[in-house]
C-alpha cells in the first residue's frame, strides 16, 4: 500500500522540521514549505494527499492557501488542517468556512495530530471508495432533472440545478457558463448546498447527490 503523502506548511523551522521527523518516523512521506505562497507551489509539485497547514504566515497565510487550493479540482477535496496557536471559536469557525477540516491549536499534542490525520485520511479514503462504486458500470443516475435533489435536501431551485452539475463532474467555473452566473456565485450556491447537505467536500456532495439520482431511476 503506498504512503500517504503530507505537505507541512509551517513559516517556524523548528516545528516544521520537528512535525516532519515525527510523521515520518510514522510511515508518512512528507513535504515541506516554509510560507503559504511557497506551499502552494509545493502542492502543485507534489499532490499531497493531506496538508497540514499554520494560519500566521509571512506572504500568504493559511486562509489565503485554502482558498487559493479549494478552487483547484485537484485539491477540492484534499484534507486540510489547520495548526495555529490562535483558538477562539470566531478563529476556529473561520478556518472552516475557508474550506479546513480541522483545527488543531499549538502546542500539538502528537496524539491528537496523528489521530486528526488518520481520521481524515481514512475519512477522504472512504470517500473516494464510494464515489468509485457509484459511479461503475451498474450504476446509472438520471441527469434530467434537479427536482429530486430539491427535494431531499431541501434545496432551492438554484441551489440543485448547481448541484446536479457538479453530480456530473462539472467544475464551479463550468457550472457558472453553463446556468449564466458568476464563478463566485457558483462556488456559494455550492457552499449552501454543502450547509444543508451536512457535507464537507465536493466529492462527498457529488456522492450524496449521484445515490438520489440513482435511486429515481430505479
Amino acid at each position: 500500500m503506498p504512503k500517504s503523502k503530507i505537505l507541512i506548511i509551517e513559516d517556524q523551522a523548528p516545528m516544521r522540521r520537528n512535525v516532519a521527523l515525527m510523521l515520518e518516523l510514522e510511515g508518512y512521506d512528507t513535504c515541506t514549505a516554509e510560507n503559504g505562497r511557497i506551499g502552494i507551489e509545493v502542492a502543485h509539485r507534489e499532490k499531497p494527499d493531506l496538508i497540514l497547514c499554520e494560519v500566521m504566515m509571512p506572504e500568504l497565510d493559511g486562509y489565503g492557501v485554502v482558498q487559493a487550493l479549494r478552487v483547484e479540482d485537484a485539491f477540492a477535496t484534499t484534507p486540510f488542517i489547520f495548526l495555529t496557536a490562535k483558538s477562539d471559536r470566531s478563529d476556529i469557525r473561520a478556518g472552516m468556512n475557508f474550506g479546513a477540516d480541522d483545527y488543531l491549536t499549538k502546542p500539538v499534542v502528537r496524539d491528537d495530530l496523528l489521530a486528526a490525520i488518520q481520521t481524515r485520511l481514512a475519512k477522504a479514503a472512504a470517500i473516494r471508495d464510494r464515489l468509485d462504486e457509484a459511479t461503475n458500470a451498474s450504476f446509472d443516475p438520471d441527469f434530467t432533472s434537479h427536482e429530486p435533489l430539491q427535494s431531499a435536501f431541501g434545496l432551492t431551485p438554484r441551489e440543485a440545478e448547481v448541484l446536479l452539475w457538479v453530480a456530473q463532474g462539472k467544475s464551479n467555473g463550468d457550472v457558472a457558463a453553463i446556468l449564466d452566473m458568476s464563478e463566485k456565485t457558483a462556488k456559494q450556491h455550492l457552499g449552501v448546498c454543502f450547509q444543508k447537505m451536512g457535507v464537507e467536500s465536493h466529492t462527498a456532495a457529488t456522492l450524496s447527490a449521484l445515490e438520489i439520482l440513482a435511486k429515481r431511476k430505479a
